[in-house]
């Protein structure tokens, strides 16, 4: 008897870390730290390219499943994965290249950032659109606030990069990016 009792105070003692290693998503890594350089483009985003002084090249223009826009006269221009600044340049040299303009003043702007995704245990789970500064916790807050059920120290996040997706353990202050998958995973009890 004083045996049994001995072996269910251990377990007692122990019953929080055997479970604790047992939490969703417990074992995933942190999310890769963001890197810096300046935001990089990707399909989705839409983009507001202005020429100046040649209104019928300025325009809003939408980055294509390929990573592309089509500009007048300048053709299809890869986007994805150049900075505004970067693509500025390659369309004014594509403009200079295909004999539109000899000296071009492109600027390019992103009107709207391509939309994030929040699943798991939120109130209203779906696509969202991005908004600079956005976290976790404020990713939870536009899709209606945590549930009940709901780990709420920290989420899932897949992120697309370099060509790549990745994916790891964010906590609630983590910095999303446009295009980023959030999941917040259910509590066990």
């Amino acid at each position: 008897m004083v045996g049994a009792v001995a072996l269910v105070s251990r377990l007692a003692l122990c019953a929080p870390l055997i479970f604790a290693g047992c939490a969703p998503g417990r074992g995933l890594p942190d999310l890769p730290a963001r890197t810096e350089g300046g935001y990089r483009l990707g399909p989705g985003d839409a983009l507001r390219v202005i020429v100046y002084g040649e209104e019928p090249l300025t325009g809003e223009f939408r980055v294509n499943d390929q990573g592309a826009i089509a500009l007048p006269l300048a053709g299809a221009i890869r986007a994805a994965g150049q900075t505004p600044r970067e693509l500025e340049e390659t369309i004014a040299g594509s403009l200079r290249g295909r004999a539109v303009l000899r000296r071009p003043s492109v600027s390019v702007e992103v009107a709207a950032y391509r939309p994030i995704y929040v699943l798991g245990e939120v109130n209203k789970p779906g696509q969202y659109p991005y908004q600079p500064g956005m976290t976790v916790v404020t990713a939870a807050a536009v899709a209606g606030g945590f549930t009940y059920r709901a780990v709420e120290d920290y989420a899932s996040v897949i992120r697309t990069a370099g060509g790549g997706s990745v994916e790891g353990k964010a906590h609630r202050q983590a910095p999303l990016q446009p295009g980023d998958v959030v999941t917040v995973f259910e509590r066990r009890f």
